[in-house]
């Protein structure tokens, strides 16, 4: 899908106090960039920033990090930031999440949300979908060890992949469920996307899963 190019946004991210420029220098001490020493959490590939905007609502003893590559989808997610009321739990970093190992320490983060992220349909493509092994292995290098990582997905294909390379990766399957909005236990947290929103009102099956590292 090609992105709309939105004039200014670059501009308006490098002077978002909102955004970290520089996340490679904070590597080892996100705690010490927000002021506590809070459990940190990622969304990766964020988008808009609703999910992420209203998990840090519910979460003031949480820091939030989110991780969006492109400037034209983290400028509404910054411009939505800026009328939110003051609260110091939440940057969002505009990088490739290839670089997430150079960006974050090891056992520095405790949870990673993937929400309805790029299916990359191709099989070429496959390494680049957010769930594959490779993405998998870039994950057990900053998650601590009982960290874990949150997915969801309205695509049948890439949930299935994403169970197959969870296999292949030599992670536990905590929990998993192919009709998340049919579910009481596992939707009693459940925070929607902008995605999940449009695809559920439309009777889409939502499918989730939660993996750890043994």
């Amino acid at each position: 899908m090609r992105l709309r190019n939105i004039k200014g946004a670059r501009e308006v991210i490098e002077k978002s106090p909102f955004v970290e420029l520089e996340p490679e220098s904070c590597r080892g001490h996100w705690q010490e960039r927000f002021g506590n020493d809070h459990p940190i959490w990622l969304e990766v590939g964020m988008g808009k920033g609703q999910f992420i905007l209203e998990q840090a609502r519910r979460h003031p003893e949480i820091n939030f990090i989110g991780v969006e590559m492109y400037s034209s989808v983290l400028i509404r997610a910054v411009q939505k930031r800026q009328q939110e009321e003051e609260r110091d739990n939440l940057l969002f970093l505009r990088i490739d999440a290839r670089t997430l190992p150079e960006c974050f320490a090891p056992g520095e983060v405790e949870r990673i949300f993937l929400n309805f992220s790029d299916p990359w349909p191709k099989d070429r493509h496959a390494k680049r979908r957010l769930t594959s092994r490779q993405f998998l292995g870039r994950y057990e290098k900053i998650l601590t060890d009982d960290g874990r990582v949150e997915f969801k997905t309205d695509n049948g294909d890439l949930y299935r992949f994403s169970l197959e390379e969870q296999r292949a990766a030599g992670w536990m399957l905590l929990y998993y469920t192919e009709d998340l909005h049919r579910d009481q236990k596992m939707m009693e947290d459940n925070v929607m996307t902008e995605y999940e929103e449009r695809f559920s009102a439309k009777g889409n099956p939502i499918y989730k899963m939660v993996i750890c590292q043994k």
